[in-house]
């Protein structure tokens, strides 16, 4: 058993089963908003809204006093919204101990900066070690027990070795990696492609189709990774391909959904309103155009998408648009 106090910001599917998770290996404190949330926790062991049916590591404590939560922890793991996380970070830095790692575990950016969440803590917390938590992760299923595989990075390899510990439990493996950027950005970048696959399922497109776009996609997202810094394999392993796969197909993602709702004509406005938890992805999209314009790359399928999310499209004009683009050498973008 590690000694170590973890402190999980966010008590949303994925914070509360990330805490659920580590709590089996150390102590855990889990800071959540909502009173209610926090006393269900305490209480019954559960957190019904984000995870119905399950149930949580009896030793896991919650608390909604920031303060309480992040005095005594010796890692921070951020499981909070790409809008809110600087927010939350300012809040940690009232009591927050020097040289304690911040773990993001948010595939997001934040739409005023174009910032990574790393980027965000480097700011607001100089002189933490940085590190993200990401990969296929689902939380309903990691839930359930069933095998899964996520990475942790940072550039720190001592540190990185010592937090592999804390966050594998049971059937989930724990793979370490040092390029931050490129495993922060696969997280990111591949919601607006699960975007449009739910298009394109949304519209009755077959097997075939999705192959074409997860694989065109994962082309797109790589070339914007390694012009932001990002090492070409990150993409290949869990934190790119292993990510889209689970995002672009399964039935519990949320930004699958966003583009399946789209493919069949609602309108975003109508989509958010029914769901209760983010799509990072819808709301990352302007960033992640600006962020290609900027570096001069081009992404088709992602610059369809934002166009669809911003209303200038709709689905089924876009969906055209993905197989319009004139078809070149595979190595060539497009």
């Amino acid at each position: 058993m590690n000694a170590l106090n973890i402190a999980v910001l966010g008590g949303g599917s994925w914070g509360t089963t990330v805490a659920s998770l580590v709590a089996r290996n150390t102590g855990v404190t889990l800071w959540a908003r909502n009173p209610d949330t926090v006393e269900e926790i305490n209480t019954r062991h559960s957190n019904e809204r984000y995870l119905p049916g399950f149930r949580l590591v009896d030793r896991l404590r919650a608390t909604n006093d920031i303060g309480q939560a992040v005095r005594n922890a010796d890692v921070v793991v951020m499981g909070i919204p790409s809008q809110n996380f600087r927010s939350v970070l300012g809040e940690v830095k009232q009591h927050i101990r020097a040289w304690v790692p911040i773990i993001s575990l948010t595939k997001g950016l934040e739409l005023a900066t174009r910032m990574r969440m790393t980027e965000i803590i480097q700011q607001v917390l100089p002189g933490h070690p940085v590190g993200v938590l990401t990969g296929p992760n689902l939380a309903r299923e990691i839930m359930s027990g069933q095998a899964a595989a996520g990475v942790i990075a940072m550039e720190d390899e001592i540190i990185v070795q010592e937090l592999q510990s804390v966050f594998k439990s049971g059937l989930f493996r724990v793979y370490t990696n040092t390029d931050v950027i490129g495993c922060e950005l696969g997280g990111v970048l591949k919601n607006i492609i699960a975007i449009a696959v739910g298009m394109g399922d949304g519209q009755g497109a077959g097997d075939n189709t999705r192959a074409a776009l997860i694989t065109r996609g994962l082309s797109e997202i790589t070339r914007l990774g390694v012009a932001m810094g990002g090492k070409p394999e990150t993409f290949a392993g869990l934190a790119g391909m292993g990510d889209m796969i689970a995002t672009c197909t399964s039935p519990q993602s949320r930004n699958r959904h966003v583009g399946i709702e789209l493919g069949k004509g609602r309108s975003m406005e109508e989509i958010i309103e029914e769901m209760t938890m983010v799509a990072e992805g819808a709301k990352s999209a302007p960033a992640v155009m600006a962020l290609a314009d900027e570096h001069g790359v081009e992404m088709p399928i992602a610059s369809d998408v934002s166009r669809v999310l911003a209303g200038d499209a709709t689905a089924s004009r876009a969906f055209r648009g993905l197989l319009r683009v004139e078809a070149g050498a595979e190595s060539e973008p497009g």
